[in-house]
């Protein structure tokens, strides 16, 4: 593996006595694409701005390839924000917005429009978008343009702060997949920071998921996903059912009703005793626990199915586990219950499907 492009050592950033970054160290690697997640408050735009220069960090080294640069302002560095605000010039024709690095640097008008013409040719423009103004465009061409400026100044890495999060649905969805493509294809670093699960789990290649101040885990996602690090990290990562265990005198001790096999009971056990913990929690996903009683399951437990929600090509149970907090089931259509909420059920799946946090 070739040496990272940016490296983080032992950022910490204060705001009087309150402490928003703790102690971070990050590797970030040349041409991956890395996405920041968590919830507000948990300094994920705050360590965006201590990377691109906006801010300084309070104790710590950053390093740009072999060259420090945590005091270095954001106009000197080779890297590139696009903001949740698009931050374009509206006075301005796309063509102009696009070219504003260039014309800054001193590069001759026929380049810096041939230039803007290439990229718009990259960001799935069409080339006559060049002298409209910007007023002119919808909400997703002016997100292209956002990016077909800071492709512009070439940076080597490209930063996002939310870029998304105010466009709808179907069109967040679609440039979602855009970016992905945009990020192949030209090889840049991309460091991207967002609210949504779902847009860091289509784009990127890891995901830093951060709480108050410090990294919980970082990961490819279908890691983070099936093999959570922390009861956060689980939940955080979309719905979970958490199932906790205890070892006492007479063994393995579950919620409510549950049954286990036995190899489960000792492979359980063993994990927790080798961590020298008591306790333990199970994660599995909806998606991986079927109805009825399956002969290759580990687990099982009887209960009555309390709602039901249609999400498509999918639906969602609530079903009240004996002795359990309710327990949340989702089937493909071909795969649904046969059944009505009401109705008494029995939940099944195997130790394959999850995953045990230790000590928690």
């Amino acid at each position: 593996m070739s040496d990272p492009i940016l490296q983080l050592k032992n950022i910490r950033k204060n705001f009087g006595a309150f402490e928003a970054i703790k102690d971070i160290s990050l590797d970030i690697e040349e041409g991956e694409f890395l996405t920041i997640v968590g919830p507000s408050g948990s300094g994920k735009t705050t360590l965006i701005r201590l990377m691109v220069g906006m801010d300084e960090p309070s104790t710590g080294e950053i390093w740009l390839r072999n060259e420090r640069i945590e005091k270095l302002p954001a106009n000197k560095r080779p890297t590139c924000m696009v903001f949740q605000s698009l931050a374009l010039f509206p006075h301005r024709s796309v063509g102009e917005n696009i070219e504003f690095s260039l014309k800054i640097r001193g590069v001759g008008s026929e380049m810096r429009r041939e230039k803007a013409l290439e990229l718009l040719d990259l960001l799935r423009l069409p080339q006559s978008y060049y002298g409209k103004r910007i007023h002119e465009c919808s909400g997703g061409e002016r997100q292209r343009v956002a990016l077909a400026r800071a492709l512009a100044f070439d940076p080597e890495i490209l930063f996002f702060d939310e870029p998304l999060s105010a466009l709808d649905y179907r069109l967040r969805k679609t440039l979602e997949k855009e970016l992905k493509a945009l990020h192949e294809k030209t090889g840049k670093t991309f460091v991207y920071i967002t609210h949504s699960l779902e847009e860091a789990m289509v784009m990127s290649d890891r995901i830093a998921i951060m709480k108050a101040g410090v990294f919980e885990q970082i990961d490819p996602a279908r890691e983070i996903y099936s093999r959570p690090v922390s009861r956060f990290v689980a939940e955080f990562m979309g719905e979970v059912n958490l199932i906790p265990f205890k070892v006492e005198d007479n063994g393995l001790v579950g919620p409510g009703e549950i049954m286990l096999s036995e190899s489960v009971k000792k492979d359980i056990s063993g994990k927790l005793k080798k961590a020298n913990a008591t306790h333990g929690t199970i994660v599995v996903r909806p998606e991986f626990i079927t109805f009825g009683k399956d002969k290759r399951a580990d687990f099982s437990v009887g209960g009555q199915v309390l709602q039901d929600y249609e999400l498509g090509s999918r639906i969602q149970y609530e079903v009240e586990a004996i002795g359990m907090d309710v327990v949340t089931v989702e089937k493909l259509r071909v795969d649904m219950f046969d059944g009505k909420p009401g109705d008494q059920c029995t939940l099944s799946w195997a130790m394959s499907d999850c995953h045990l946090i230790v000590g928690e």
